[in-house]
């Protein structure tokens, strides 16, 4: 990565216990990393095999995250990977809702299985997981959740509808969970990227006409790297960030 992590330090990180949705690849891979070169103890799940990618981190940082195979979309089984990290790292002080797909479609050729599909992948997982760790929160005193949305949202983008609406229904839930648990501590923060180079967007959506037209619209004329979550999320994890909630914090390179 070409990340410096020397360059972003968060005291209050280390030993923190983190849970984190879709922490294996792209954004969430960066944020794993993030997190354990603070000193957390990060427990995430994925669809696919993460052996690799824990055994570079633990080489790298001899702090090995817990990977728990699980789909988001059995809400029993996220369940019970909540348990276990529970069980493996102690209550979840911060929990990042990360897991997401954004597959391209059209309004006319969408059946309502897809759209369920959809939104079972995109925005329910985010309410259980809440549900999950609220205890945990409680329990410690206080704690935070990042939510990601998209700033497909904020700009009303066409080619995704269920998508679009998903990452618009977070910001709902975000607002909605800061004022819920607010009284206990426990901070709901909305953390909403731009066009962000990840490999699947490189392997299916980035092409130079649409990345140009992207480009002519951020402040910034810099394609936005996977590591540019990092600092901010940790931020929104931290106490640094204490008296945020039911915020959201963009980081898109200033696109309108």
């Amino acid at each position: 990565m070409s990340f410096d992590f020397s360059d972003v330090t968060f005291g209050d990180l280390q030993g923190q216990s983190v849970f984190i949705t879709g922490g294996g690849s792209g954004i969430g891979a960066a944020l794993t990393e993030g997190f354990l070169a603070q000193g957390a103890r990060v427990a995430f799940v994925g669809l696919s095999d993460a052996s690799e990618f824990c055994d570079a981190m633990e080489a790298r940082y001899a702090n090995r995250p817990l990977f728990i195979e699980c789909d988001i979309r059995d809400v029993a089984a996220l369940k019970a990977a909540i348990g276990q990290a529970r069980e493996a790292h102690g209550p979840i002080g911060v929990l990042v809702n990360n897991a997401a797909r954004d597959t391209r479609h059209s309004l006319d050729d969408w059946s309502v299985e897809q759209w369920d599909d959809a939104i079972a992948t995109n925005l329910r997982p985010q309410f259980f997981t809440a549900q999950q760790v609220a205890p945990d929160m409680r329990e410690l005193g206080g704690g935070a959740i990042i939510n990601l949305s998209s700033n497909s949202y904020l700009l009303g983008l066409s080619g995704y509808p269920t998508y679009v609406t998903a990452k618009a229904g977070i910001m709902g839930l975000t607002r909605a969970l800061a004022r819920e648990l607010g009284p206990d501590g426990v901070r709901v923060n909305c953390l909403i990227p731009g066009w962000v180079m990840t490999e699947r967007q490189k392997e299916l959506w980035v092409n130079d006409v649409d990345l140009k037209e992207c480009l002519a619209q951020q402040c910034l004329k810099e394609a936005i790297p996977v590591e540019d979550m990092i600092g901010p999320c940790l931020f929104l994890a931290s106490k640094a960030s204490k008296m945020m909630t039911g915020q959201e914090l963009v980081v898109d390179g200033g696109r309108a």
